[in-house]
């Protein structure tokens, strides 16, 4: 099947074509990343206008790369939630209209359940294995056993590990996206030389907590202002990234060894952080685990990992009906009820 997925949850207007959920044809993702710099963040409806300017030309571009015309396309998949809903709306919107005038069918995505299945479309990994996703807006651990079958072992019960990353940056007076930068100044840093919390570290839970790290973060600088850039302000990064590191290889271990299972999938916008992909290799390695992590253009927001699922839905019959509304929040555990 040749499928066209469209992913517009937050601040990347992106399209794919992907044939048989495994072969990306075309991949095209237009950031808004410079438009949302000068604010600090994602202003919401500035990426629903934008959205909108985007969407046509992104989808015929993908089009284009793939050598095909919209004719050719079998099935559609979108994103349907988790996210910004007037966001979330221009893709479901865009999507509908393209497979009613195809007369083909479309199906309504998990956006974290498209980050989980990234993986596969570089090597398919074997049900069930578990899953890290660290994101601006997730930190969850998932046991999958297959598609639509997941079970949340643990989250965040505050801020995503991403939004620690990126508030925690601003603090410093970094640019936007502060992931990135923290991740960039850390490479020539120190990673023992402050001392931060690892909040919920010996909890004996799954669940993770990255608001006190925050807030750490803020009193250092407060206390001692560092200078961007500057070997204070390396350490201070590398710190922050151990600091991180810990709290998840932790959780992720105690869930390895709790569930039994021995194949570990770390996905997300945050995976493309190089000290975690780090940890995690060791982890995996000490610890006997078959590890998969998507190549960092995987990892961030695109439309081709939302082919993967949209594939195996709309091949055994379980298209969404053009009444599918958009949803904000919506948990992964209850995917099932829709497709069983």
């Amino acid at each position: 099947m040749l499928i066209l997925a469209i992913e517009t949850s937050c601040d990347e207007t992106a399209a794919a074509v992907v044939r048989d959920g495994g072969e990306t044809l075309s991949s095209v993702v237009s950031s808004q990343i410079a438009i949302h710099a000068e604010y600090g963040g994602v202003v919401p409806e500035i990426a629903s206008r934008k959205h909108l300017e985007m969407i046509t030309p992104v989808v015929s571009q993908a089009l284009h790369e793939a050598g095909l015309a919209m004719s050719d396309i079998q099935g559609v998949a979108v994103t349907r939630g988790p996210g910004l809903a007037g966001a979330l709306l221009v893709g479901l919107s865009a999507a509908k209209a393209m497979a009613f005038a195809q007369a083909v069918p479309f199906v309504g995505v998990h956006h974290i359940e498209g980050h989980i299945f990234a993986t596969f479309l570089e090597q398919p990994v074997a049900f069930p294995f578990l899953a890290l996703v660290v994101s601006g807006g997730h930190t969850h651990l998932y046991l999958v056993e297959g598609f639509g079958r997941y079970t949340t072992l643990g989250r965040t019960i505050d801020d995503a590990v991403g939004e620690a990353f990126d508030k925690s940056a601003k603090i410093m007076g970094l640019d936007y996206p502060g992931g990135a930068r923290i991740d960039a100044l850390a490479r020539g840093g120190d990673c023992s030389a402050v001392h931060l919390p690892r909040p919920l570290l010996n909890d004996g839970s799954l669940n993770f907590s990255f608001s006190g790290l925050k807030t750490a973060m803020l009193q250092r600088i407060t206390k001692h202002p560092v200078t961007i850039p500057s070997r204070e302000a390396s350490d201070l990064c590398a710190s922050f990234q151990e600091a991180v590191c810990d709290v998840l290889a932790s959780k992720t271990s105690a869930a390895l060894r709790q569930s039994g299972v021995r194949r570990l999938v770390v996905a997300g916008g945050v995976a493309c952080n190089s000290a975690l992909r780090v940890r995690m290799t060791l982890m995996a390695a000490d610890l006997g685990v078959e590890l998969h992590i998507p190549t960092p253009a995987l990892c961030g927001d695109n439309a081709a990992m939302l082919a993967v699922a949209g594939n195996h839905y709309l091949c055994n019959g379980h298209a969404s009906p053009l009444s599918l509304d958009v949803t904000a929040t919506w948990e992964m555990d209850r995917i099932k009820e829709l497709y069983p």
